[in-house]
């Protein structure tokens, strides 16, 4: 026995636009519905639609703001880890080239959660104490120090580096027309222990290399004539 073929089109074809090949009344029976009436008492069976829950009105705000307030959009992004420069590994010597110690040499100690490298000058050599930079704003040479002495490097983290929030008082009436001294901002005395003990690791393994402790303390400069190009650090 052959498969049954599956039908393709309509059971009304069109003898032309508009007119069908069946009349209605052949349609009625071609299509059974003779069958369903007869079945329901001579009625067209009818489906109700379920009933919809009420849904409970909210009362409108009493009060209104004066401006738009916007609504804070959900941000889907994940942040990524910052990718290292290959050219940076701990111990290089890296050269800044912004903010307040520009040109400076420092040393490359680890990257931090953040992505911002930990660097030092040492400190009693050019001045430039345990920091975070950025690494787009530094040029990495092919100097290397040996840290391979420094212990603790997991203290020094993001959080190490967070200034704790003061409390401003408020000035009276009699205050304000009295110009009150500024108090300078005092580093603790934890962190003045830590960066000695840092130097003091960091000083034997430059000692050790000849020149490079007058490397460290030159600043970086350009001269006239000098294409940067062209410079092999």
């Amino acid at each position: 026995m052959a498969p049954k073929q599956k039908r393709v089109g309509s059971r009304n074809p069109d003898l032309i636009r508009g007119v069908g090949k069946y009349s209605r009344s052949a349609m009625y029976h071609k299509r059974g519905l003779w069958a369903i009436k007869a079945k329901n008492g001579g009625v067209f069976p009818r489906h109700d639609k379920k009933p919809v829950e009420p849904v409970p009105a909210e009362k409108p705000p009493k009060f209104y703001p004066a401006d738009d307030v916007k609504k804070p959009l959900f941000n889907k992004r994940k942040p990524k880890p910052t990718k290292l420069r290959a050219s940076i590994t701990p111990g290089t010597v890296l050269i800044i080239l912004a903010g307040r110690f520009k040109g400076k040499r420092v040393v490359f100690l680890k990257q931090l959660t953040s992505g911002l490298l930990l660097v030092t000058g040492p400190f009693k050599i050019n001045g430039v104490p345990l920091r975070r930079v950025n690494q787009s704003y530094v040029i990495a040479t092919s100097t290397k120090v040996d840290i391979s002495g420094v212990s603790s490097l997991e203290k020094f983290d993001d959080k190490y580096f967070t200034k704790q929030a003061e409390k401003k008082n408020k000035k009276g009436e009699a205050e304000f027309f009295e110009a009150e001294k500024e108090e300078k901002n005092v580093l603790p005395q934890e962190k003045k222990d830590d960066q000695k003990t840092l130097d003091a690791t960091l000083l034997k393994s430059i000692e050790a290399v000849p020149d490079l402790k007058a490397y460290l303390a030159a600043r970086f400069s350009l001269k006239a004539g000098m294409k940067p190009h062209e410079l092999a650090f």
